[in-house]
């Protein structure tokens, strides 16, 4: 369990919050932090997890590059419990786990095909405030991908911002959910200034 969310965690109770416990534990191991919170916003919780559940239905786009796509925002934003949970969910869609656990640190990883690469620093570009996607960046996306599967990329990086953004606002941090299924655990987020690619100093 991670520390106390800035937001206290509620009760989940009812009927709807039955079913909503049993969905968690059944795809998860265990209730899932960010329902405890927005459990306090029905309304909300209903939204995001409707939201969660349709993208989950797109399929003009890889759902190893989603994937991919989806852990590097969370590590830009440093989101512990999206990295967590989607390396978690890699595991448990059988996609490639060794990729996606490379994703934190993908500048410096010899893992990642060219268009992997590509992704990674759209996912990254997208999530830079103000956004930094270039034209060619996005011509080679678009050459690749279609513009079906450029639609949906970019769809599914901004909603896996909304996400990130909203878990460490409320301070939700990671729950050990690829530690409960033996995943090894992923490299350290890197700084900013990795990140951002630039070389150290002495």
């Amino acid at each position: 369990m991670s520390r106390n969310t800035r937001i206290p965690r509620a009760e989940i109770t009812g009927l709807y919050g039955a079913v909503l416990k049993k969905f968690s534990r059944k795809m998860f191991g265990d209730v899932a932090e960010p329902l405890e919170v927005m459990w306090h916003h029905r309304p909300v919780l209903r939204f995001s997890l409707g939201l969660g559940q349709k993208s989950r239905r797109w399929s003009a786009c890889d759902e190893n590059l989603k994937s991919y796509a989806q852990m590097a925002v969370a590590a830009r934003i440093g989101c512990t419990f999206c990295l967590d949970l989607g390396y978690f969910q890699a595991h448990n869609d059988g996609l490639d786990v060794a990729k996606a656990r490379q994703v934190p640190r993908w500048r410096e990883s010899d893992a990642f095909t060219p268009l992997e690469r590509d992704v990674l620093e759209y996912a990254e570009a997208m999530t830079q405030t103000p956004p930094t996607v270039t034209d060619a960046l996005s011509a080679r996306l678009l050459g690749r991908l279609g513009a079906a599967g450029m639609v949906e990329l970019t769809a599914w990086i901004a909603l896996a911002n909304q996400f990130t953004r909203t878990n460490v606002a409320l301070g939700i941090e990671a729950q050990g959910f690829a530690a409960s299924c033996g995943l090894p655990p992923l490299p350290p987020l890197p700084s900013r200034a990795q990140a951002d690619g630039a070389v150290p100093t002495a």
